[in-house]
């Protein structure tokens, strides 16, 4: 198992044109078996990343943030909403909000100042769990280089569903 972000990056760059062509095979696969394979992956896999020796996700990534969840971060804060909005919100067309700054404000020496209030984005990072794996294929090697998870996982879904490289 990798989890040295250099030696993730580098091996990303050097296998670039191989992720291509996995991405093309997992496309020709069965969506429902690459899931099952994805989601077995990520349950052996996850619990042996200690995400808060990281924290690249949240120095690395926008977030969208809700109505609810900036008003339930603001409240957590102690801060008017409109005060919360000027400190750490871009507004963006119709309505969209972002955290407006990266690495994000609340990662605290890699670990998240607001755990229980974070957004759903980074609830929900690095998606491993979720179904339609094969239709994400883009967000995920996106996140291939800079994500120990999805690295790992990746790396052996290759090897579980017999990509000739």
């Amino acid at each position: 198992m990798i989890t040295n972000l250099d030696e993730i990056a580098a091996y990303a760059a050097l296998h670039e044109t191989e992720n291509q062509s996995f991405q093309l095979f997992l496309k020709t696969q069965n969506a429902e078996r690459t899931d099952e394979f994805v989601k077995v992956l990520n349950e052996r896999i996850s619990p042996q990343i200690d995400c808060t020796q990281c924290g690249n996700c949240c120095k690395t990534l926008m977030i969208n943030v809700n109505e609810e969840e900036a008003n339930a971060l603001a409240g957590y804060l102690h801060l008017q909403r409109s005060d919360f909005d000027e400190r750490f919100i871009e507004k963006g067309m119709h309505g969209m909000m972002l955290i407006n700054q990266i690495p994000c404000h609340f990662l605290k020496e890699k670990k998240c100042s607001v755990y229980d209030y974070r957004f759903a984005g980074c609830r929900e990072f690095p998606g491993l769990h979720l179904p339609h794996f094969t239709q994400r294929l883009f967000t995920v090697f996106m996140h291939y280089n800079r994500c120990p998870i999805i690295f790992n996982v990746i790396e052996e879904l290759k090897y579980s569903m017999e990509f000739k490289k």
